[in-house]
């Protein structure tokens, strides 16, 4: 399972911020973004903070990606 985080990029560009101002606005590091960028894992604490500085829910910033599984 794989986590994609482009919604969030395209909600950054609608709102015109750039990464390091969701870092600042949500109080997380860069250190979260950037695994974010690379689709990374982050805590649900980061997460949390993004959806309470963008005034948003998770998934208007991420979405799940399921494997694709034969059973």
């Amino acid at each position: 399972m794989a986590v994609s985080y482009k919604k969030l990029w395209k909600l950054l560009i609608d709102k015109d911020m750039k990464k390091k101002d969701l870092c600042a606005k949500a109080g997380i590091s860069s250190a979260s973004v950037t695994k974010m960028g690379k689709n990374g894992h982050v805590t649900t604490e980061v997460l949390a903070k993004i959806c309470t500085a963008l005034d948003c829910t998770m998934d208007d910033i991420m979405e799940i990606i399921p494997d694709d599984v034969d059973c």
